[in-house]
C-alpha cells in the first residue's frame, strides 16, 4: 500500500527539522528490506540496569549503498530515537530524521535530508526504549526478587532492541559494549576484553567483535549472575586451540550446571567430527534464563536455555535430565547450521532447526545411544503428520508474505518433519555420501548465507545424482502434506510384486484434494524364508510397482522399512492380517510405524475404533517404552470421543487397565536405585494417564499419599515437596488438588512465589493444572495472568481441561473475557497460538464457529493469528467428522 507523503510532510515541519524529503513518497517495504542497502557493521552500545524500566543505547552502523539515495529503509520498534546523524563516503556529517513508517510491523525510514551517492555511510543513533515485558528484544525478568536483563532477538525482535537491518542474510560483525550498575555482570557473544569505570556506580564492558553474523544472533545479558567455570574444551583434529566452556545462571545457581557442562564437550567433539570443521566462535557460554519464551536460543558463543534445563541435581525429573541433552545438542548443532551457515531468509529457516534437529539425535545417538533418538525421530515425524494432514498445513519451504509467516514457521513441520525428511534423503544416499556433502555444504558457505538449492545441490553432488534427486527432494520442501502409499502385493510368473500407488493422505472429513505426487524413496520389508530383506525403490509417479526378489509364497510386507521414510501407508485386510502376526519380530522403530498406519487408518475411516483397538494390543508388551506407550494417544481419543455410554467408556478404560497396570505396579511409585532413566520415564508416563484420564483409584491412592506428604510444611515453614517423587510431583500435587479441592489450590498458590528451584515450580503449577472444580480452574487461570506467574509458564495453567464440552466452553467463556490481559502478556511472541490455547481440543462445529467468529475480529491483534486460526478451525471441524463416524 502506497503511503501519503503529506502525514510525513507535516510531520517533519511540526517537528522544525527542516530536512527536505523525497519528492516521491515511496511504500514501506511488507517483506524483505531493499537490497541496495547492505550493512557492512555495527557497534552497539547499551547502558543498562535491570532494575530501571528502560535502557539507552547507541547504534552506528556503517551501510554499503549500491545506488543514489535520500534514504534508506531499516528495522526499529518501540524505540525512542533523539538522534540520527548520516556520515557519507566523504566524511561530511549532518542530522538525519528517523520515521516510524510501519508501526506494527517495525519498518522504519531513514531521511538523509539530501540525496547521497552510491558508498559506505554511517548512520548513527542515539534512543532509548523499554525493556521488554513479553520477552522479547532486550527484556527484563527477575529470579528470587532480582532483576536481570537478556535478549531473545529470534525471529524479528532484534529491532527491540537496537535499529539495524533485522534479517537473516544481513551478517556482519558486531562491537558490543555495555555500561551497567558496577555490581552487576555482563556477558555478550563473544570474550570480554576490557572493564573500566563509568561514572559513580557504573563501570563499562567491552567485548571482542564478533565473527559475521545476522542481527537474530546477537545477545548479551546484564546482573547479578553466577558463573561455574568448566575445565576448557580440547582441542582436536579440528579446532587447534582449546575452548573456554562456562556456565551462567541466576544468583546462587550456577554450581548446579555441573551436569551439564560436564556433557557438554561429548557433544562439541561429535559435532566437530561430523562436518570436519571446528567450532569457531573462540568461547561458549550456556545460561540458564530465570524467564524464556522459547525452550532455548543458539545465540553464538552465548547459548540460552530455559532454567530447568540446566539446573539439574540428583534429584531432577528424569525427563528434565534428559531434555537437557537433547536440547543443548539441538542448539550446539546449530552452531554450524544456522549461525556459522545461516539461511539467507525466513522461508529456509529449516536449513537452521530441521538440520539442527537432525543432528542432534545422530550425536545422541552416538554419546546417548540408551536415549533411542532414532525412536524420537520417528514419533516427532509422526507428530508432524498430524498438523501434515491439513489442508491449512505450512510447507517446509513456507512463503513469506508477512510477520506473522516468519513467527509461525517455528513448528513441527520445520523442525519434526524437516529432520524426517533429511533422514529419508539420508538414508537413500547413505549416511557417509550425505556426510560429504554436508561438509562441503559447510566449507561454501562458511560465515555467509545460503538457500536450499545450495544444500540440496551439495548432496546431489556429493551422491553424483541429478535432477531427478533434486526434484524428489524439493518435492517435500515445496508441497504441503503427508504422501499417503497404497500397496497391494501380487504374484507374477510365481514372483513376488509390490503395487504401489500415492496420494496425499487426509483424514476423514477434509476438504482436501487427495491428488499429489512426491518423489518418495520407499524402502519395504517383507518376509523370506529365513527372515527377512529389504528392498527401496523411488516412486515418482502416481504408481509403481517394485520387485520383492526371495519373497516367500505367504509373505508380509511392512511398507516403511525402519520407518525411514516421511510417509504413511495402507494395507488391505489380508496384508494388515500378515502383518499383526509378525509386529513383535519388527524393529522398534518399524513398530511405531505400524502404530501409525492403525492411527491413520482409524482417522482414514478405514479401521473402526475395535479392529483399532486389537491392531494396537501386540504393542502394549513390548519392552521399549515408546513402543510401549504409542497407543495411548489413539486409544485417549476413543475413550473421550468415539465412546457414548458409561459401558462403551468403562470397556476402553478395562483395555488400557489391563494393559498398562500391571506395568506401572511392577515399577511402583518411587525411585529404585539403579534403575535407568526409561523406567522413570515410564512410571511417570503410566501414572499421569491411569490417574488423571483413567481415574484408576488405586494408582490415585498412591499418588494422593505422595501429594499429601508434600503439601505438609517442614521445618523451613515451606511445603515439603521434596516428600514426592520428583519424577511424579506434578502428577502427585494434582491427584491433591482434585481431592482436597480448594486447601490445596490455595496452598500451592502461596508456596509458588516463594520457588526458585525450576522443577518444583514446574511440579506445583503441573499440580495446579489438575484443577477440576469450575470456581477452582477459573482461579488457576486468573492466578497465571499475574506476576507469580513468568510469561514462559502461564500455558502449563491454561492448556489443560479440556476433555469434556463443559470444559472447553468454561475456557472459552473464561478466554473470551479475559483475552486483553492474555494478550498483553504473550502477544508479540504468541500470536500463531492464541487460537488454539483459547479453542484447541474442539471436536463440534459450534465450537469452530465460535472461535472464527471471535478471532476473524481480532486477526491483526499480532502476529500469526491468521495461521493459527485456520489450522485450529480446521482440527475441530476434522475431530467433528471423525467422531460422528467412530462412534463405538
Amino acid at each position: 500500500m502506497r503511503r501519503s507523503l503529506r502525514p510525513l510532510l507535516i510531520t517533519a515541519l511540526a517537528a522544525g527539522c527542516g530536512l527536505a524529503l523525497s519528492v516521491q513518497a515511496e511504500s514501506a517495504p511488507q517483506g524483505r528490506l531493499p537490497g541496495w542497502a547492505v550493512p557492512q557493521s555495527y557497534q552497539l552500545a547499551f547502558r543498562v540496569d535491570p532494575a530501571q524500566a528502560d535502557f539507552t543505547g547507541t547504534t552506528v552502523i556503517r551501510v554499503k549503498l549500491t545506488q543514489a539515495s535520500d534514504h534508506v529503509w531499516l528495522d526499529g520498534k518501540a524505540l525512542k530515537v533523539a538522534k540520527v546523524a548520516l556520515t557519507d563516503a566523504a566524511g561530511k556529517t549532518s542530522a538525519a530524521r528517523y520515521v516510524d513508517a510501519d508501526a506494527q510491523t517495525g519498518v522504519v525510514r531513514v531521511d538523509f535530508g539530501r540525496t547521497v551517492q552510491p558508498g559506505e555511510i554511517a548512520l548513527a543513533f542515539d534512543y532509548s526504549a523499554p525493556l521488554n515485558a513479553q520477552l522479547q528484544g532486550l527484556y527484563k525478568v527477575s529470579a528470587q526478587g532480582q532483576p536481570y536483563a537478556m535478549t531473545q532477538m529470534e525471529p524479528i525482535s532484534a529491532r527491540y532492541a537496537f535499529p539495524g537491518f533485522d534479517e537473516p542474510g544481513f551478517k556482519t560483525p558486531f562491537d558490543i559494549s555495555i555500561t551497567l550498575p558496577a555490581k552487576d555482570r555482563a556477558f555478550a557473544n563473544t570474550a570480554q576484553v576490557s572493564e573500566k569505570p563509568a561514572d559513580k556506580g557504573w563501570k563499562t564492558v567491552t567485548f571482542a567483535p564478533t565473527l559475521p553474523l545476522p542481527t537474530y544472533l546477537v545477545a548479551f545479558a546484564v546482573g547479578p549472575w553466577s558463573v561455574r567455570e568448566a575445565p576448557d574444551i580440547a582441542p582436536d583434529a579440528y579446532r587447534t586451540k582449546p575452548l573456554p566452556l562456562r556456565g551462567i545462571a541466576a544468583a546462587g545457581e550456577a554450581p548446579r550446571m555441573a551436569h551439564v557442562l560436564g556433557e557438554t564437550p561429548s557433544i562439541i567433539h561429535a559435532l566437530e567430527n561430523y562436518y570436519g570443521f571446528g567450532y569457531p566462535f573462540g568461547k561458549l557460554d550456556l545460561l540458564a534464563a530465570p524467564d524464556f519464551s522459547a525452550g532455548a536460543m543458539e545465540n553464538a558463543g552465548l547459548v540460552t536455555f530455559r532454567d530447568w534445563l540446566l539446573l539439574l541435581d540428583k534429584d531432577s525429573p528424569a525427563r528434565n535430565v534428559r531434555g537437557s541433552f537433547n536440547v543443548t545438542a539441538h542448539e550446539l548443532a546449530h552452531q554450524w547450521t544456522g549461525d556459522t551457515v545461516t539461511l539467507a531468509w525466513w522461508n529456509d529457516i529449516w536449513l537452521n532447526e530441521a538440520f539442527a534437529t537432525w543432528m542432534q539425535q545422530k550425536v545422541t545417538m552416538e554419546v546417548h545411544p540408551e536415549y533411542r533418538a532414532d525412536l524420537d525421530r520417528v514419533r516427532g515425524a509422526q507428530g508432524a503428520m498430524a498438523n501434515d494432514s491439513l489442508v491449512s498445513a505450512r510447507a517446509i519451504r513456507q512463503p513469506i508474505t508477512g510477520n506473522g509467516d516468519i513467527e509461525t514457521a517455528f513448528d513441527g513441520i520445520t523442525y519434526q518433519k524437516g529432520a524426517a525428511v533429511i533422514g529419508m534423503f539420508e538414508n537413500y544416499v547413505g549416511d557417509k555420501t550425505f556426510q560429504k556433502g554436508m561438509r562441503a555444504y559447510i566449507q561454501a558457505h562458511k560465515f555467509g548465507n545460503a538457500t536450499a538449492d545450495d544444500l540440496v545441490n551439495a548432496i546431489a553432488t556429493a551422491a553424483g545424482k541429478g535432477e531427478p534427486f533434486k526434484h524428489a527432494f524439493d518435492s517435500f520442501l515445496n508441497q504441503t502434506g503427508v504422501p499417503y502409499v497404497q500397496t497391494r502385493l501380487t504374484y507374477k510368473d510365481g514372483k513376488a510384486v509390490l503395487d504401489l500407488a500415492q496420494s496425499r493422505y487426509l483424514p476423514l472429513g477434509s476438504r482436501g484434494d487427495t491428488t499429489r505426487v512426491w518423489g518418495v524413496p520407499v524402502c519395504v520389508r517383507y518376509g523370506t524364508t529365513d527372515g527377512s530383506k529389504v528392498a527401496c525403490d523411488m516412486l515418482s509417479a502416481a504408481t509403481g510397482s517394485m520387485a520383492l526378489p526371495g519373497a516367500s509364497k505367504a509373505t508380509w510386507v511392512m511398507p516403511n522399512a525402519n520407518a525411514a521414510g516421511y510417509y504413511r501407508f495402507s494395507l488391505d485386510q489380508s496384508e494388515l492380517t500378515a502383518l499383526v502376526r509378525e509386529v513383535p519380530k519388527l524393529s522398534d522403530t518399524e513398530q511405531l510405524a505400524y502404530a501409525d498406519a492403525i492411527h491413520a487408518s482409524f482417522q482414514h475411516g478405514d479401521l473402526d475404533a475395535g479392529r483399532a483397538l486389537a491392531a494396537l494390543k501386540p504393542l502394549t508388551a513390548s519392552k521399549v517404552r515408546q513402543v510401549a506407550v504409542a497407543p495411548l494417544g489413539q486409544v485417549g481419543w476413543i475413550y473421550h470421543h468415539a465412546a457414548r455410554t458409561d459401558a462403551q467408556r468403562a470397556k476402553v478404560a478395562a483395555w488400557v487397565k489391563a494393559a498398562y497396570l500391571p506395568r506401572l505396579e511392577a515399577l511402583g511409585y518411587v525411585r529404585r536405585a539403579g534403575e535407568s532413566e526409561d523406567a522413570a520415564l515410564l512410571r511417570s508416563t503410566l501414572a499421569g494417564t491411569l490417574a488423571f484420564d483413567y481415574k484408576l483409584p488405586q494408582v490415585r491412592t498412591a499418588l494422593l499419599k505422595q501429594g499429601e506428604a508434600a503439601l505438609k510444611h517442614s521445618a523451613d515453614g515451606k511445603l515439603d515437596l521434596a516428600a514426592a517423587n520428583p519424577d511424579l510431583l506434578g502428577d502427585a500435587l494434582g491427584v491433591a488438588v482434585q481431592t482436597q479441592g480448594k486447601p490445596a489450590v490455595d496452598a500451592l498458590i502461596a508456596a509458588l512465589p516463594g520457588t526458585s528451584d525450576p522443577a518444583l515450580r514446574n511440579g506445583i503449577l503441573g499440580g495446579l493444572a489438575h484443577a477440576e472444580a469450575p470456581a477452582l480452574v477459573e482461579q488457576v487461570r486468573d492466578f497465571a495472568l499475574g506476576k507469580s506467574v513468568k510469561v514462559g509458564e502461564m500455558a502449563m495453567l491454561l492448556r489443560s481441561g479440556r476433555n469434556t464440552l463443559a470444559q472447553r466452553n468454561a475456557m472459552w467463556t473464561w478466554f473470551t473475557g479475559h483475552y486483553p490481559q492474555i494478550l498483553k502478556r504473550t502477544g508479540s511472541f504468541a500470536g500463531g497460538y492464541l487460537p488454539m490455547l483459547a479453542a484447541g481440543g474442539g471436536c463440534s462445529t459450534a465450537e469452530a464457529e465460535r472461535m472464527q467468529t471471535f478471532f476473524k475480529a481480532h486477526e491483526n491483534d499480532a502476529a500469526g493469528i491468521s495461521r493459527g486460526l485456520a489450522q485450529t478451525g480446521e482440527s475441530i471441524e476434522l475431530c467433528s467428522a471423525l467422531k460422528d463416524k467412530q462412534a463405538m
